[in-house]
C-alpha cells in the first residue's frame, strides 16, 4: 500500500481524560454532521456500535475486526475505511488492542439531508455517467482501501474538526463535506469497476476501454484510441472518465503500469530496467521516479525489501 495514502494521526486522549479503555470517544460536532475519535486501549471483543446516519470510518492506528451485514469479519486496518448505512450494527473486536498498541479509527457521521443534496446536485450537473446510473454512495462496496485522494480529504476534514477555530468553520467543513462525498463516490467506482470490468466489458463503455487498457497496458496507448473505443471525441471521454473515477485516463494508465511493475518486482528476478519495459514504460529514469512517488520507495529499494 502506498504510504502516502495513510491517514494522518490524531492526538491521543491523556490518560486521566479517559473515561474507558475500550471505544474511549471524543466527538467535534459539525453542521451536517458529527466527528468521532474512537481509542481503545485493551483487547476485547463483540463490541457493538450504530450510528443513526450513514458514517464512514477510518483506521488510523492499530487492527479491528469487523463484522458486518451477518458476514464473516474482516481484518480492518489502517489505510482502509468502511462505508456503514443508518442504524447498522458494526460488531468489533480488538484483538491485538494493548496500552503501548491501542487502536485508533474515526467515524465521520454524515446527515441523510447533506448526502442527498449534494448527490443531486451532481446528478444534475453531470448526468451522462458511464459505470452507474446516477452519483450516490453503493453500501455493496464498503471496505475500500484509501486513494490519495480520499486519504487527502479525510485528513483536511479531521483538521478542521479538530483544529479550526474560525467562525466559518461550519461553512469549511461543509464544502469539504460535499468534496469527501464526490471523492468517496470516484474511489467506490472504481473499486466496482476492478471487480467488475471482465463481465461488463461487453455492455458498458467504461468497462470496455478499462479491459482494453489492461490488455494492452505494455503498448502506446493515445487518447485518440482510447476515445474511439468509447465512441466518444476526446474531450468528452477524457471528462467523463476523470469525473467518475476521479483520475484521467493517463493517470489511471500510470497507476495500471506502476501496479504490474509492483507485481513483477514482487514474482521475478528480472532487473529492474527490464521490469520497466516490461510493465509498458519507455524511459527508466520516470519510471524509477514515478514508482517513487506511488509506493514511498524505489523500485530497487521496494524489490530488496520484499525480498528480506
Amino acid at each position: 500500500m502506498n504510504h502516502y495514502n495513510q491517514i494522518a494521526g490524531v492526538p491521543w486522549r491523556k490518560e486521566k481524560d479517559l473515561h474507558t479503555l475500550v471505544e474511549n470517544k471524543t466527538t467535534y460536532t459539525l453542521d451536517n454532521c458529527e466527528l468521532n475519535i474512537f481509542e481503545t486501549h485493551q483487547s476485547a471483543s463483540n463490541i457493538n456500535l450504530v450510528f443513526g446516519d450513514l458514517v464512514l470510518t477510518t483506521m488510523l492506528r492499530g487492527k479491528k475486526v469487523m463484522h458486518l451485514f451477518d458476514k464473516p469479519g474482516f481484518d480492518y486496518l489502517p489505510g482502509e475505511s468502511v462505508i456503514v448505512p443508518p442504524n447498522e450494527v458494526m460488531k468489533i473486536d480488538f484483538p491485538e488492542a494493548q496500552w503501548d498498541n491501542p487502536t485508533q479509527c474515526i467515524a465521520l457521521s454524515i446527515s441523510s439531508t447533506m448526502i442527498e443534496n449534494t448527490f443531486n446536485l451532481l446528478n444534475e450537473r453531470f448526468p451522462d455517467k458511464m459505470l452507474q446510473e446516477e452519483w450516490g454512495v453503493n453500501t455493496d462496496y464498503f471496505h475500500l482501501i484509501n486513494n490519495a485522494d480520499l486519504s487527502e480529504i479525510i485528513n483536511r476534514f479531521i483538521k478542521i474538526g479538530i483544529k479550526e477555530r474560525s467562525k466559518e468553520k461550519d461553512v469549511i467543513a461543509s464544502l469539504a463535506l460535499k468534496e469527501l462525498l464526490i471523492r468517496l463516490s470516484q474511489t467506490q467506482a472504481r473499486e466496482m469497476l476492478e471487480r467488475t470490468y471482465r463481465e461488463l466489458s461487453s455492455s458498458n463503455r467504461l468497462a470496455f476501454v478499462v479491459d482494453y487498457i489492461k490488455k494492452n497496458i505494455r503498448e502506446e496507448l493515445s487518447m485518440e484510441v482510447l476515445s474511439e473505443k468509447a465512441c466518444m471525441s476526446k474531450s468528452h471521454f477524457s471528462r467523463l472518465f476523470k469525473a467518475e473515477l476521479g483520475i484521467s485516463p493517463s493517470e489511471y494508465i500510470l497507476k495500471e503500469r506502476l501496479k504490474l511493475a509492483k507485481t513483477f518486482l514482487l514474482s521475478s528476478q528480472n532487473q529492474v530496467q527490464e521490469i520497466c519495459f516490461m510493465a509498458g514504460f519507455k524511459n527508466i529514469n520516470y519510471f524509477i521516479r514515478a514508482f517513487k512517488q506511488e509506493f514511498g520507495l524505489t523500485p530497487k529499494a521496494f524489490s530488496l525489501k520484499s525480498k528480506k
